[in-house]
C-alpha cells in the first residue's frame, strides 16, 4: 500500500510560481496547492511501495531550486 505523504514547503521570496512549476512537471506529486501561512505551497505524495520516504523525498523534491524549507506529514490509516 503506497504511503500518503503531505510535504509543506517555504520558497525563497520570489520562487513559488517556479517551484510550484518545476514540481508540477516532475509527475510525482496527486496534488499541489498554494497556501498561506508559514509555507507557501502543500504538496500531497503517494510515496510507492518499497521505496523509503526520506529518500524519496530527498531525491525528488529536495533538489528543486528556490526551496528554503520543508516539512513532512506521515499518514497512519485512523481505522
Amino acid at each position: 500500500m503506497k504511503s500518503c505523504v503531505f510535504v509543506q514547503i517555504r520558497c525563497k521570496p520570489g520562487t513559488t510560481y517556479t517551484v510550484a512549476d518545476d514540481i508540477a512537471r516532475k509527475e510525482i506529486h496527486s496534488e499541489l496547492y498554494s497556501t498561506s501561512g508559514e509555507f507557501d505551497l502543500i504538496l500531497k505524495i503517494y510515496v510507492p511501495d518499497g521505496e523509503d520516504i526520506g529518500r524519496y523525498i530527498n531525491d525528488n523534491i529536495s533538489p528543486v531550486e528556490g526551496i528554503e524549507r520543508t516539512l513532512t506529514t506521515l499518514t497512519f490509516n485512523a481505522f
